[in-house]
């Protein structure tokens, strides 16, 4: 599953599309710095944190994207940094642990 495919085969609201990338995992977490340590090149890191340093951890750890979860909305600061890096953003309705299961369903499914 690609990132350019995942809003569509998620249900989720594209923030920003940054250039699509391989999404091999998901980690689920609202610890920046957990994420620095735990997420891995191509996951799907699902948070709820909205500021621009979940930005900088995603790019740090090769995230292939950030899905902001529980209907959550990107900061402006956020925003910035995310079209300043290239950092894809999604929001979704659902909980981190359904929003990473439906990726994971949709992984399977594609």
């Amino acid at each position: 599953m690609t990132t350019d495919r995942l809003a569509a085969a998620c249900g989720f609201r594209p923030l920003f599309l940054g250039a699509a990338r391989q999404v091999t995992g998901v980690f689920c977490g609202d610890l920046v710095s957990w994420a620095l340590v735990r997420a891995k090149a191509g996951d799907a890191w699902c948070t709820v944190m909205v500021g621009e340093n979940t930005v900088a951890a995603a790019l740090l750890a090769g995230c292939a994207c950030v899905v902001l979860c529980h209907g959550t909305e990107a900061s402006a600061a956020m925003l910035r940094a995310a079209k300043e890096h290239g950092v894809t953003l999604f929001a979704a309705d659902l909980p981190e642990f359904e929003t990473g299961a439906a990726i994971a369903r949709a992984a399977i499914l594609t």
